[in-house]
């Protein structure tokens, strides 16, 4: 029996982004009928082509991937073949941000070194926030006497997905602005006529308590240029979003959760740094609830940004609600007001609205964007979360938490 070598791989796939649509009539008779759509899986970034290979034997052992003005960067390996002590970094230029994969050592018979290495999709590395992520190979002392002669392994960067720059961000709204016009022939966006949300960090002084809410919600990067949103459900090791954001552990496994990524200040664009862990188990998942129940892992490394609990009752017409949430990738925004409502106020229109069934949603005005999917309804009565937002359409709409508690409030 001899000493052969582990490879650290996952599975990967970069899918074509787009929002997944199903037509609805809206129930309410005083509305026209509308078409509503899903608004989550947002595309937020780009694939880009990348071959590059450090390796033990004569090659290269770092290697830098810029692209100016991205928001992130994320690295994707085919070969991640690593003597034991040896370990893998992937960084920010400045050492600000540091992710790190080690070798490992497996007992066993291997026919070639190959079959450790080749036949898998690859995997995702964490991304790195900015615009440059530095893929650095570490070596340890040859303790074993096996670096001359597997010169095989190493690793080997396919390819990088990476943000939107400014320019292209500006592209996205541009054409976000030009569907909205089609609002005029009777297909409405999910922003409701002015965009009135705001930094979630505009509320830190003159409504504190919304903006603590605001903190237990994070955003998800799926598959490297997806997006959704998400947040923790009391106290454990639970969070939520929608079924059609994922629904099985190896999608897990490739869902970043980013918390913390909100704008520093009321109006700036500089952001604090992210605390991101990956999602980890699905729990319970539902197409016709559209809810996602999932935990992550390094859960200590995310408690301190609190959580927020159910109110688990038929929301009442009229309530007013507010929704943080990361719309189109974006740092954490909340809606609360809406120029759609008559007191300025976010809040339900139609407490027993349809979605993906009759009766399980509610439906509001409150503005949200590619990218919302998942974020809480919370009702500023209670500042609990009485809905799952999911839809677009306007008025968009979440699913009822109380028809939600039904099928997960065991696992809670």
């Amino acid at each position: 029996m001899r000493r052969t070598l582990a490879l650290a791989l996952g599975l990967a796939a970069v899918l074509a982004a787009g929002t997944a649509t199903a037509a609805h009539v809206l129930r309410p008779d005083d509305q026209p009928q509308q078409q509503i759509w899903s608004t989550g899986a947002e595309e937020t970034g780009k694939v880009e082509a990348a071959r590059t290979t450090l390796g033990y034997v004569g090659t290269r052992k770092d290697a830098t991937f810029r692209y100016p003005g991205a928001d992130y960067v994320k690295v994707h390996f085919t070969r991640l073949a690593l003597l034991p002590g040896d370990y893998l970094t992937v960084s920010r230029p400045d050492g600000g941000e540091i992710q790190r994969y080690d070798g490992k050592l497996l007992e066993g018979v291997t026919d070639t070194v190959n079959d450790l290495v080749d036949g898998s999709g690859g995997k995702w590395a964490m991304s790195i926030t900015g615009d440059t992520a530095v893929v650095r190979l570490h070596l340890a002392d040859d303790v074993l006497g096996l670096r001359g002669s597997l010169a095989q392994l190493g690793v080997t960067v396919d390819k990088v997905a990476r943000g939107m720059t400014a320019t292209e961000r500006a592209a996205k709204k541009a054409d976000d602005d030009r569907k909205r016009e089609l609002a005029r022939t009777g297909r409405e966006e999910s922003v409701c006529g002015g965009d009135d949300k705001t930094d979630a960090v505009c509320y830190k002084t003159t409504d504190p308590v919304m903006y603590q809410r605001s903190k237990a919600v994070a955003r998800l990067l799926i598959k490297g240029t997806e997006l959704c949103t998400a947040w923790r459900v009391g106290p454990d090791n639970r969070m939520i979003t929608n079924h059609h954001c994922f629904t099985t552990d190896a999608e897990a496994a490739d869902t970043e959760v980013w918390f913390n990524y909100s704008c520093a200040r009321c109006g700036g664009y500089e952001v604090f740094k992210p605390t991101k862990v990956w999602a980890a188990h699905v729990l319970s998942t539902d197409k016709r609830l559209d809810y996602t129940l999932f935990t992550v892992d390094d859960f200590a490394s995310v408690q301190q940004y609190g959580y927020l609990q159910f109110d688990v009752r038929a929301p009442n017409k009229g309530e007013q609600v507010y929704i943080p949430q990361n719309p189109a990738g974006e740092p954490t925004a909340i809606a609360a007001s809406s120029d759609s409502d008559r007191q300025g106020n976010c809040q339900i229109v139609d407490p027993a609205y349809d979605g993906y069934d009759t009766d399980t949603d509610a439906s509001y005005y409150c503005d949200t964007e590619g990218g919302s999917s998942g974020s809480p309804v919370i009702s500023r009565v209670t500042n609990k979360v009485i809905a799952l937002h999911h839809f677009g359409g306007c008025p968009n709409s979440g699913v009822r938490i109380d028809e939600i508690y039904q099928a997960i409030g065991r696992l809670l």
